[in-house]
């Protein structure tokens, strides 16, 4: 668009060429100057008038898109925000699930620690029963075997010593 400036040159070169062209003899020259002097000066303050308007809603064109695109970048930025943001959630929520599943899958592990120990130490107190068992068992036996070894070497001894005697006796008759 042309700026008022230029409008203005652009409709006096006009004027002028109205005026220059319109040389006739002298009398009639005088009335047709006036008339189109004055005619053309109204049509000139239009066009001005026009000019200025023009270059008016062209600058508030202007400001319109430069509005447009300060709402064009706002609505951007709070889309990003609202990108970021549900990035933010979404990586919270995945991380307070990853926490919650080490919780529970280490709870399960200790559970499970928890059932094997008490599994091992019941096993151990069993294994430690029979061997008690078997333990006793074995003395028991072995309490046995010497006193029955000890039943049969007394009875040797009184059998041998019976005979010792005897054969004394029989040697001293």
């Amino acid at each position: 668009m042309t700026e008022p400036k230029e409008a203005k040159k652009v409709s006096e070169e006009t004027a002028e060429e109205t005026t220059v062209t319109l040389e006739e003899p002298a009398e009639q020259v005088e009335p047709v100057a006036e008339e189109v002097a004055g005619p053309a000066m109204r049509p000139l303050d239009e066009v001005l008038g026009q000019a200025e308007k023009a270059y008016a809603a062209y600058m508030e064109a202007q400001r319109q898109v430069a509005n447009a695109y300060r709402g064009n970048e706002q609505q951007i930025a709070r889309a990003y925000w609202r990108a970021e943001q549900q990035a933010k959630n979404t990586c919270e929520a995945s991380i307070n699930d990853a926490l919650k599943t080490r919780e529970e899958a280490l709870s399960q592990v200790s559970k499970e620690r928890d059932e094997a120990v008490a599994q091992a130490e019941k096993a151990h107190r069993k294994a430690k029963e029979q061997a008690e068992r078997a333990c006793e068992a074995r003395i028991e036996k072995a309490w046995k075997t010497r006193e029955e070894a000890v039943v049969q070497a007394w009875q040797l001894r009184e059998e041998t010593i019976e005979q010792a005697w005897n054969i004394y006796a029989k040697l001293s008759k």
